[in-house]
């Protein structure tokens, strides 16, 4: 690598953000009063470096920025507006997507499609295949998760599951499969606003436990306990969760939909778009400690192999470097 960078970007998913600051640069993180979703400043669900600090964006107006990570089209506006400094043309840029397209699934143009001086980059290929991405040159970085350790033990017969905000997103998070992944063991619900997730689903709250917003250690410690994990997204790009899942040693029952079928190797647990089958599988886990214990081996073995962190960080560093150039 060479020099370290001053990067400006917005705190927009925590789980990514945690793993891209923990490279050797100097990251300036826009915070406002409210902090709300253009200046949440810096986490407080995680731990983040000193490296990492909070600006205003006054503050923006005297400050030496490298380069910015857009991820959001609004933000383009707010460089410009905070910053006094076009993106790409006075300000090295790449456009960070997190998400599938919508509404539109193959046909969508991507917000930055007619610029060819910000690249685009996907979190998955799942994601640059589907999005209509025009003129603009997109890549891939797959996700890179710090490791947390192989801490799974399994040893409650339950199922886990992390999801954000399940009764607003409803399908598209497979908030309608959770009914009959509970039928085949206890499930418990992580993550943020999932406190009432058994009443307004329609949930057996005897089989339905919600574990809301934990930090991430607690959470991962927590989850680590259940015998098996679920992933239930239908629509959203690959959910870190999964990946942090299997770092932990634990085995994976997943839909089969955008990147799950690149993220999880064939013995770490099973994929399919079968309801059916997902649920027979959770059945067999919560029945076969040992089982269930050696895919997660397997798991945790291929995440560490494709998500390792060393490797996301050196891909980002190669490309900052080159719009920096």
């Amino acid at each position: 690598m060479s020099r370290p960078l001053r990067v400006l970007l917005w705190h927009v998913h925590g789980s990514w953000t945690t793993a891209f600051v923990s490279g050797p640069h100097e990251y300036l993180v826009p915070v406002l009063p409210d902090r709300g979703p253009y200046g949440r400043g810096r986490a407080t669900s995680w731990e983040w470096p000193a490296s990492v600090r909070e600006v205003t964006p006054r503050q923006l107006r005297e400050e030496h920025i490298d380069a910015v990570i857009i991820q959001r089209p609004h933000e383009v506006a707010l460089v410009r507006e905070w910053s006094g400094r076009a993106v790409g043309s006075r300000l090295p840029a790449v456009f960070l997507e997190h998400n599938t397209p919508k509404p539109g699934v193959v046909d969508t143009r991507h917000p930055m499609s007619d610029r060819t001086d910000v690249p685009i980059v996907h979190v998955t290929w799942f994601n640059k295949l589907y999005w209509e991405n025009g003129r603009a040159p997109a890549r891939v970085i797959e996700h890179g998760v710090p490791d947390p350790g192989e801490l799974y033990t399994g040893d409650l017969s339950r199922i886990g599951v992390v999801v954000n905000e399940p009764v607003r997103r409803g399908r598209v998070v497979g908030a309608d499969l959770l009914a009959p992944m509970a039928a085949a063991g206890p499930l418990d619900v992580f993550g943020m606003k999932v406190g009432s997730v058994a009443t307004d689903l329609g949930l057996d709250g005897g089989r339905v436990a919600a574990h809301e917003d934990l930090p991430q250690a607690s959470m991962h410690a927590q989850l680590a306990r259940r015998r098996l994990y679920f992933h239930p997204m239908r629509w959203t790009s690959l959910g870190l969760s999964l990946i942090e899942a299997m770092m932990l040693g634990m085995p994976v029952v997943a839909l089969g939909a955008t990147d799950a079928w690149e993220a999880v190797p064939a013995d770490a647990g099973v994929v399919s778009t079968d309801v059916d089958r997902l649920v027979a599988s959770a059945r067999m886990f919560l029945r076969d400690a040992e089982a269930a214990a050696l895919a997660g081996k397997a798991g945790r073995a291929g995440a560490l192999s494709r998500y390792g962190l060393q490797r996301f960080l050196d891909s980002w560093d190669r490309l900052l470097m080159e719009v920096t150039a």
